[in-house]
């Protein structure tokens, strides 16, 4: 089996770390419940800037902000797929779909989506 990851690095305001707590606890119980294996929200701990690349750098990190790494884990690619899809269909994660309703700014978001190539 080839796990399938989606990984989100976020810039979220200080000041908005309950409501985006809220929307990821939501988000998690929605990609389970659609069928994701694994859901994972982590705040910066030890993030430095550095001094050409890094992930404050990444987003253009404000002082008001902090760095979310954020991780979804599928059993393929053809099931992420098939998970991705009812989850944007989710009318509880509606809101979230204009970005006005994030708490954060999507624009600096980065993601992506992974084969899994080592997996211990």
């Amino acid at each position: 089996m080839t796990l399938y990851v989606d990984g989100f690095v976020l810039p979220v305001p200080k000041k908005n770390r309950a409501q985006y707590t809220r929307m990821a606890r939501l988000m998690g119980k929605v990609w389970r419940e659609h069928g994701a294996l694994e859901y994972r929200e982590c705040i910066a701990d030890d993030v430095p800037k550095g001094k050409l690349t890094s992930f404050p750098r990444a987003l253009k990190l404000k002082s008001t902000e902090v760095v979310w790494f954020s991780y979804v884990v599928c059993r393929s690619h053809r099931d992420h797929e098939r998970v991705f899809a009812k989850v944007m269909k989710d009318p509880r994660l509606a809101k979230y779909m204009n970005p006005k309703g994030l708490p954060f700014d999507g624009k600096r978001a980065i993601f992506g989506s992974f084969k899994a190539v080592v997996d211990l």
